[in-house]
């Protein structure tokens, strides 16, 4: 099956100083990970409901319900992105510690395709480089 529907989770406290606006850029732009993307996959973003993350799990059920009453699109033509102030240490903060426990969360409710990671800047890449930030 195609990819119609992307979700983004982003980091409930990154989220309290950041717009999205990266991420919902680079979507739209299709670049790094969403490159793969055609112009039809719809998009949506919500963050993980604040650490521990279990709040993800509700708003998963959610959208659920609103993708199957409202589209013909399932769990399976979905592709969730944890993103990259969860999965990455960047200028917000180190790997989510709970990013392991969300990802299972994902999983239990039913969403097999999740990539980790969504918007990257230079300037991260290059402190990754030069072993100012560390790779996970």
């Amino acid at each position: 099956m195609s990819t119609k529907y992307v979700v983004i989770i982003q980091c409930d406290i990154a989220h309290k100083r950041c717009s999205g606006f990266a991420c919902t850029n680079a979507f739209y732009n299709k670049d790094g990970v969403f490159k793969d993307y055609d112009n039809t996959v719809r998009y949506i973003s919500f963050t993980c409901g604040g650490c521990c993350g279990k709040g993800v799990a509700a708003k998963l059920e959610h959208f659920s319900k609103k993708l199957a009453k409202k589209s013909n699109i399932t769990k399976d033509e979905v592709v969730v992105h944890l993103s990259s102030c969860m999965v990455t240490e960047n200028h917000h903060s180190t790997r989510c510690p709970h990013a392991d426990y969300i990802r299972n969360i994902v999983a239990k409710k039913g969403y097999k395709s999740v990539v980790e990671g969504s918007y990257i800047s230079a300037g991260a890449t290059r402190k990754r480089e030069e072993g100012i930030y560390s790779k996970f």
